[in-house]
């Protein structure tokens, strides 16, 4: 009786005028290679935001996506509370 747990990003989409990155992380557990239990984690990385702590895949993906004009026109898209938000 072996039991194994696989890590993978099973998905990875570039979205919306801003060109977020959505990670889809899917956890497998089986038991002599029968799949038991399957989970799934999302998250997302915003133009401007820190990605080197992705994979390599998802790195090269938000270097070619996330551009200087990019990333200005997210950052100008945001209120912040100076801006006066209600």
């Amino acid at each position: 009786m072996a039991l194994t747990k696989t890590v993978v990003e099973d998905k990875i989409e570039v979205v919306g005028s801003y060109k977020s990155v959505q990670i889809r992380t899917a956890t497998v557990i089986k038991e002599d290679g029968v799949e038991l239990s399957r989970s799934f984690h999302r998250h997302v990385v915003t133009a401007g935001q820190d990605y080197s702590g992705e994979s390599t895949e998802v790195q090269a993906i938000c270097a070619a996506v996330h551009t200087a004009e990019v990333v200005a026109a997210y950052e100008a898209s945001q209120v912040t509370p100076e801006d006066g938000a209600p």
